[in-house]
């Protein structure tokens, strides 16, 4: 069984890749800019354009090779959709929550949308997410909010780690450390809480530092001034250092004493299980009543604080600093949480089974669709990314790739 994928986040269609066995995945992403270059594996081939209509070629010319799509992003989506191909669409972050046909969708702790399309950029995103085979998500965050779209929402909370990456035997890296330190490897902003974090550390008493990867998000003129007022108000525990190779990172987890991970949502994302998977407590705020499903059985995570009051971190920190035989269980509790979760090999059997389910269904991965209507929407859209593209989004372009790159993109 052989599986096109479009489009990654955190790589995690990546890591099935690596560990898929009864069946071969073959990944193409996006164009990486910024961050993405070293905090993502190197290994993955990328589209060599920007614009649409060169991507849908692309996979127009290999689709025939493979059994069925699995696309991540609304960008992967849009690809697959315009390719006349059966896909599934799979959510893993928060595009679910302000998914780009609802017109001003915003997160409940921002005051600004995340999108601002038309009308007919909307009605096209919904097309694409009603066109798709399945839809794929994890948390009762996230499938609560897609079962509002799909009845036959699917729900796989169990997610790989890379465990050549991140396991308990990677060795430290060689680092002076001049007293307690935590290690934050997540980006910096709203949806982390970080202006909860900041609260918190004005209020703690133990000696500690925080080492803090220099990445914000700036997706919104609100992250913008976020990040502002967090770069006026940084507390003295917290020192900056650069981005982390993610080949890197595990040895970087060892020599932290603890990591420091989001205090928002009460979910765990992608760094704090890889943290886990390294045997390394990590703090994280935990909603009890974010239970997850592993095998039929319902789970609480084990992360803790239980809640995400500035003064229950402050002391949680604390202790955590001068508790070493408490920090060393919730070490332990989470990493044995975490295998079950996040071990490679059955989160890969889970996606087996449902590649099979679909194969079966929809038997091959041409879309039955309207071919020239379809041919229609492509040459919309081919029109539309000129604009797009060319002049709305030149200028945030060349600030994120650099000027020859982006024109290099959108030859």
């Amino acid at each position: 069984m052989k599986v096109l994928a479009i489009g990654d986040t955190a790589d995690n269609i990546y890591t099935l890749q690596k560990f898929a066995k009864n069946f071969s995945i073959y990944l193409i992403n996006f164009p990486r800019k910024q961050a993405g270059i070293k905090t993502l594996s190197d290994e993955v081939e990328f589209f060599d354009s920007l614009l649409i209509h060169k991507q849908v070629k692309k996979i127009e010319e290999i689709k025939e090779e493979y059994d069925i799509c699995l696309v991540m992003s609304w960008a992967g989506a849009r690809v697959a959709y315009l390719a006349g191909i059966n896909y599934i669409m799979y959510f893993v972050g928060g595009d679910i929550m302000t998914p780009p046909f609802l017109k001003n969708a915003k997160l409940s702790y921002a005051q600004e949308a995340s999108t601002n399309l038309n009308f007919f950029e909307r009605g096209f995103y919904k097309k694409v997410f009603d066109t798709a085979i399945a839809c794929i998500t994890l948390t009762d965050e996230y499938f609560d909010q897609l079962k509002r779209f799909r009845n036959d929402a699917v729900r796989l909370d169990m997610i790989a780690v890379d465990t050549t990456f991140f396991n308990p035997t990677i060795e430290a890296a060689k680092l002076d450390k001049p007293r307690f330190t935590f290690l934050s490897a997540q980006r910096i902003g709203l949806e982390k809480g970080f202006d909860v974090i900041w609260k918190a550390l004005e209020l703690t008493k133990s000696d500690f530092r925080i080492l803090q990867v220099e990445w914000f998000i700036e997706n919104t003129s609100e992250e913008k001034k976020f990040k502002k007022k967090l770069l006026k108000t940084k507390p003295e525990q917290v020192e900056f250092i650069p981005l982390i190779k993610r080949s890197e990172l595990g040895s970087y987890f060892k020599y932290a004493d603890a990591v420091l991970g989001q205090m928002r949502t009460g979910a765990q994302g992608g760094i704090e299980r890889d943290a886990a998977y390294c045997k390394k407590p990590v703090v994280s705020y935990c909603d009890k009543k974010q239970v997850m499903t592993i095998e039929k059985e319902k789970i609480i995570p084990p992360f803790l604080p239980n809640s995400n009051d500035p003064v229950i971190i402050a002391e949680f920190l604390d202790r955590i600093v001068e508790d070493r035989q408490f920090r060393e269980e919730l070490a332990e509790n989470e990493y044995e949480y975490i295998q079950k979760l996040s071990n490679p090999e059955f989160v890969v059997k889970e996606w087996e089974k449902i590649f099979k389910k679909y194969v079966k269904i929809n038997r091959g991965i041409n879309r039955k669709t309207n071919n020239l209507k379809l041919k229609f929407e492509k040459i919309l859209a081919e029109n539309l990314e000129k604009i797009i593209y060319k002049r709305k989004m030149r200028r945030r372009n060349i600030e994120s790739w650099g000027e020859a790159e982006y024109k290099k993109l959108i030859k």
